[in-house]
């Protein structure tokens, strides 16, 4: 090769590669102190791309795991609610059973009457006060709506019956006499059994719901991990490049620096 000073080619070549060098060092350096591989659009579009689809994913599909949790809250407190119903009513059914006896006068009937009718006074004040979040849990629907971010579904838990004292077809006062009491005591163990069975429809609802919030929170996880996998720095494997880079680069200016001392050999043909 001739010699000139013109263009030091070789020089230009170091440089550049050494430019090169420099740029990967400071892309490794800043995977490894940010834990992710992808930290623009330049790193790897199709990468970032799929990475913010995955996050949506996961965000909305745990969203939708608390959705369904909060459906079972709401359900638990009708249940609740229903199961006060249910201990009111059983008392109520010692006061029937007991009017029921041609024993009692007047004025333990009266008594017994005066109990029935704040029972029947206290279930209907549960029907109307239960609230969650300010709203009535009976008769009302919990829809919950459930979405992975793309595709979505709505489960409609049943409107659940009213449990006042006129909705279960119980009177205030049908102790008047033993036959009446007889009566109401029939009418009270039918509504002890429709309470159970709006219990029943309760609990079912709740046992859905709550495989509903199993599996969103199940896919959430795993669409993070999926993110994670797409996103995240191989430490194992950025380290290395740290290394190979780090010599790169030493290397690099040891060969740019002498590129340019080479040109310095013109000089002693003119001495």
């Amino acid at each position: 090769m001739s010699l000139g000073v013109l263009n030091n080619i070789s020089a230009v070549y170091a440089e550049n590669n050494l430019s090169q060098t420099q740029a990967s060092l400071q892309k490794t350096l800043q995977q490894l102190s940010s834990g992710s591989r992808i930290n623009s659009g330049a790193d790897d579009a199709a990468g970032l791309s799929l990475a913010n689809g995955l996050t949506a994913s996961s965000t909305a599909l745990s969203q939708s795991a608390k959705n369904a949790s909060e459906g079972v809250d709401f359900l638990q407190v009708a249940d609740g609610a229903m199961s006060q119903v249910t201990s009111l009513l059983n008392r109520a059914v010692t006061l029937a059973t007991e009017a029921s006896n041609g024993t009692l006068n007047t004025s333990q009937i009266a008594a017994a009457n005066a109990e029935y009718t704040n029972i029947l006074s206290e279930i209907t004040n549960i029907n109307t006060n239960t609230e969650y979040n300010g709203i009535t849990v009976f008769g009302t629907a919990a829809s919950i709506y459930t979405t992975d971010g793309t595709l979505g579904q709505t489960d409609n838990a049943t409107a659940l019956n009213q449990v006042d004292a006129t909705t279960l077809g119980l009177t205030a006062a049908g102790f008047t006499t033993q036959a009446a009491a007889t009566t109401e005591l029939g009418k009270i163990t039918t509504a002890i059994s429709t309470v159970a069975s709006d219990r029943g429809t309760a609990g079912a609802e709740i046992n859905t719901l709550q495989a509903v919030s199993n599996v969103m929170s199940t896919e959430s996880t795993n669409t993070l991990s999926a993110e994670n996998d797409v996103i995240a720095t191989d430490y194992g494997a950025a380290t290395s490049d740290l290394s190979k880079y780090e010599i790169l680069m030493q290397t690099g200016i040891s060969a740019l620096a002498q590129a340019n001392s080479t040109q310095q050999e013109v000089t002693k043909l003119l001495q």
